[in-house]
């Protein structure tokens, strides 16, 4: 009896311990999809920087008239200087929107959504030299209001 006792408060800490971990990571990668959304809101390259892997790789699928599809590009540092040149502070506060949802996390590798006012990441986010940064970027311009209506 004694036995399982404290097999069960043993199991019961090293499970508390393990999820208590798995929390704070989840809040570190919340916290770097935020501040990416919030550099850009802001107008903060050093925001936006500090989120960045510097060999991240942002793309959109874009498709013509024809159908045709091709494939655009930013990378750290063009996204860092379109931040420093304060696009997103266009953005009234009022219609800031950064929903992040961690959709997955497993050791060093998390998938996110953000939501922001005109568009939705899908990103990568990895653990480096042990900051979680973003790695991958698959993004997506949200319908027009007006195109929201047909």
């Amino acid at each position: 009896m004694k036995r399982s006792a404290i097999f069960a408060i043993l199991a019961l800490t090293i499970f508390s311990i393990s999820s208590f971990g798995q929390v704070d990571e989840r809040e570190a990668i919340k916290r770097t999809a935020l501040n990416y959304a919030e550099g850009w809101y802001e107008g903060n390259a050093d925001k936006m920087e500090s989120a960045l892997h510097p060999d991240l790789a942002k793309r959109i699928a874009r498709t013509n008239d024809k159908g045709q599809t091709r494939l655009d590009q930013m990378s750290a540092m063009s996204l860092v200087q379109g931040t420093r040149s304060g696009f997103g502070k266009q953005t009234p506060k009022e219609e800031q929107q950064k929903d992040v949802a961690v959709l997955d996390a497993m050791g060093g590798a998390a998938t996110v959504k953000l939501e922001m006012r005109d568009w939705i990441d899908y990103m990568h986010i990895a653990k480096s030299n042990g900051k979680w940064v973003i790695v991958n970027v698959l993004w997506e311009m949200k319908p027009k209001k007006e195109e929201k209506k047909n």
